[in-house]
């Protein structure tokens, strides 16, 4: 097969009649979420040694290699599936994805992606006002505004929160940039936050010492009086506290912290205040829900995965700051290749993101909307937002099941409570689901009890898709 426009239709049209079939079969539910077969066996039906070797794809080669894939993969598409915070995603989204897979413009400079720049750029200023951190009411005004906040597409959050955590750093101790950073600081945050802001802090060369945990209530929710004492035993130690973090939500449970109470502390004492948004952020664009995120406008940063509950392909996230300052003193070098002093046309990212080599990411997103409508998107939210809810009634309803708390997103936490109950038959029962491969779930760990977790991310899952998997438990519990 020849590298031409030509040869390139022929494929894509058949990888499209491939993924519509696939699409099709997903939504309707049949067969298995997931059909895992030990991985020398995958990789004999994938066929790699020999495409490998042989090369000279032709058309007729496709499916044999691209069914056993789609076959063999996770499909998020399926209602069975209620398993981690990964997006279903919108169909509109693969045309990001398509587009780039072409013509590949690594656009963390303008002149090298100058069409993905204007969107990240709209796409950052539609984010940052459902923050409130935008002046204007076009989102294609790109001049500066005093109300204006910023922010970059990263790829993935975790990237995005050692942005934010290095740009915290930047704004207490500059010098660390040069001098390395100094031995008392620290980071004040909830042990059930995400593993990315722990793996940041040593990742910066701070150490995991430097984390100062803040007692939670029952359910993992940050107290304001445990943020009060941690702060005084940081003070009381002589420690500077870089930041403080918050949940919204935490990801085993998807409950939020006290945002706006937080904020309010970490402003009357002059610390930067932080907010991992990566899948509650998706509140703000949903007028039930927005309640949730009460406060986020009063801090220092924020961040917001898409490719969660805003139905993008992954990876896509963004880091926003309310202070456009702060985004541009992250980050201290000059490389003059890229770096050079020029007369711009458009706008450069590249200093203030940890890449230099970065997709079209934000382009994901204006596909999805353009697919949607702001519209569409906030009903798909608040839609996942109430169905978990009617989940929680029925799921509690069960006189042999349990919910330790209401839910306040669309993630929801249980427990088999029938006969031989415990910690152990719980992941039996959840790494049953898994191999059998008609539902999946997850599991968390609340309170020194292990439970069961749904992430309704499926609009088409229903309370039948819940049942089914409430009867396999029974099944699986009696064995």
């Amino acid at each position: 097969m020849k590298n031409n426009a030509q040869d390139f239709e022929k494929i894509a049209l058949e990888v499209v009649s491939l993924l519509k079939g696939y699409i099709a079969t997903s939504h309707a539910g049949e067969g298995k979420v997931l059909d895992q077969i030990p991985a020398d066996d995958l990789a004999k039906k994938l066929l790699i040694n020999e495409t490998i070797k042989k090369g000279g794809l032709e058309v007729s080669d496709l499916k044999n290699i691209i069914q056993p894939y789609l076959d063999h993969s996770q499909h998020l598409l399926h209602p069975g599936y209620v398993g981690h915070q990964v997006s279903v995603p919108h169909a509109s989204a693969s045309i990001a994805d398509f587009i780039h897979g072409v013509i590949n413009n690594p656009m963390a400079i303008y002149e090298m992606g100058p069409s993905a720049s204007v969107i990240e750029r709209s796409m950052t200023n539609w984010l940052l006002k459902q923050v409130g951190w935008f002046g204007y009411g076009d989102i294609c005004n790109f001049s500066h505004h005093d109300l204006n906040g910023s922010g970059v597409f990263t790829h993935g959050g975790s990237m995005a929160n050692l942005t934010a955590l290095l740009s915290a750093r930047a704004a207490i101790a500059p010098e660390a940039w040069s001098e390395g950073n100094p031995s008392d600081l620290v980071v004040l945050g909830s042990e059930l936050w995400h593993y990315s802001v722990a793996r940041a802090v040593s990742i910066m060369g701070m150490g995991s010492k430097s984390f100062l945990p803040i007692d939670v209530d029952k359910n993992g929710v940050i107290t304001m009086s445990g943020l009060k004492e941690a702060y005084e035993n940081a003070i009381a130690n002589n420690k500077r506290i870089m930041c403080v973090v918050a949940n919204a939500c935490t990801t085993a449970t998807g409950i939020y912290d006290p945002i706006d109470e937080m904020a309010d502390f970490c402003n009357e004492k002059g610390i930067w205040f932080h907010v991992d948004g990566a899948h509650g952020a998706a509140a703000l664009i949903s007028p039930e829900n927005k309640h949730l995120m009460k406060g986020v406008s009063k801090a220092d940063s924020m961040i917001w995965d898409m490719h969660k509950m805003m139905r993008t392909t992954t990876l896509c996230a963004a880091v926003l700051f309310k202070n456009p300052d702060h985004m541009v003193s992250t980050f201290q070098q000059k490389g003059s290749y890229i770096f050079h002093d020029k007369e711009a046309l458009g706008f450069d990212v590249i200093s203030y993101a940890l890449e230099c080599t970065k997709s079209e990411l934000a382009s994901k997103l204006f596909w999805v909307l353009a697919g949607e409508g702001e519209a569409g998107l906030s009903k798909y939210v608040t839609h996942q937002y109430a169905i978990t809810k009617v989940f929680y009634e029925f799921v509690n309803g069960q006189a042999d099941f349990e919910c330790p708390y209401y839910p306040e997103s669309n993630i929801l936490c249980f427990r088999y409570t029938g006969p031989r109950a415990s910690d152990e038959l719980q992941l039996s029962i959840r790494n049953k689901i898994v191999i059998d491969g008609y539902s999946y779930i997850t599991s968390c760990d609340l309170n020194g009890e292990k439970f069961l977790r749904f992430t309704i991310m499926n609009d088409l899952t229903t309370s039948e898709h819940i049942s089914k998997v409430l009867n396999d438990i029974r099944t699986i519990a009696k064995v």
